[in-house]
């Protein structure tokens, strides 16, 4: 029978808000880490040189296209077959941030089909160099349009984290685990951990709204254009430009 007094003491227990925090610091590593390759990953799924778009493709038919569980696993008992022995931690760092990074890199790489091409040739034909218009006129628009696809992939890893148990990360699932061993209250920890989980999803919901309306305000309603930023950048340059050729 269901001990609703166990259920309200585990809420507060501290071996499992440890496990809250784990879970929270693995899931913010992994979304950074992930961040960082899937930029290269997306730039290189839309390269003209067939050879990088085609190890990004790879990349990406591969990560996507199999568990995660299966990559975690065979990145801590399969690797150090081959000589690459990674610890509990850097397996699961590693396994998650390689599987989200091929995710969010088809998210970003929609994000950037989504900017209008019109603008990229505007940018360059005001001299703007790639690396400028890149900077200063398209990743401000892909952030604004990736922010809704990003959250759903922070709230997804949220829970996603809790595969590292299989390997005895201590994170919160592991810990709710360990104390059901010893305990056997194993639906009132269940319990406990969908209860950690759900608020831990719903804070991070609030942030994404937090963020959806940041990224929105330099936008008109109009047309979509920012109000700041690179709008403003390309009007200042054109009397610039006009200035320079009747020179």
């Amino acid at each position: 029978m269901f001990d609703v007094h166990a259920f309200l003491s585990y809420l507060t227990n501290a071996y499992l808000l440890q496990g809250v925090l784990v879970t929270i610091g693995l899931t913010i590593a992994t979304m950074f880490l992930g961040l960082l390759l899937a930029l290269p990953l997306a730039l290189g799924n839309m390269s003209r040189v067939r050879l990088i778009r085609w190890a990004s493709g790879f990349y990406v038919w591969v990560f996507r296209g199999t568990p995660l569980l299966v990559q975690l696993v065979i990145i801590y008992t399969g690797l150090p077959q081959l000589g690459l022995r990674f610890g509990v931690l850097m397996s699961v760092l590693l396994a998650l941030s390689l599987n989200e990074a091929a995710y969010l890199s088809e998210t970003i790489r929609a994000g950037f089909k989504a900017v209008s091409k019109g603008q990229v040739e505007a940018a360059k034909a005001l001299g703007l160099s790639r690396w400028a218009t890149l900077r200063l006129v398209t990743l401000p628009q892909v952030i604004r349009i990736i922010i809704p696809p990003l959250g759903n992939s922070v709230n997804g890893l949220l829970k996603a984290t809790s595969l590292a148990s299989v390997i005895s990360l201590e994170e919160l699932m592991r810990r709710s685990q360990v104390l059901m061993q010893i305990k056997f209250e194993v639906l009132e920890l269940y319990c406990v951990a969908a209860v950690y989980y759900l608020v831990l999803t719903t804070l991070w919901d609030r942030v994404q709204v937090r963020l959806e309306r940041h990224y929105g305000k330099a936008y008109e309603a109009t047309d979509g254009l920012p109000k700041r930023g690179w709008k403003a950048m390309l009007t200042s340059y054109l009397p610039m430009r006009r200035v320079a050729q009747s020179s």
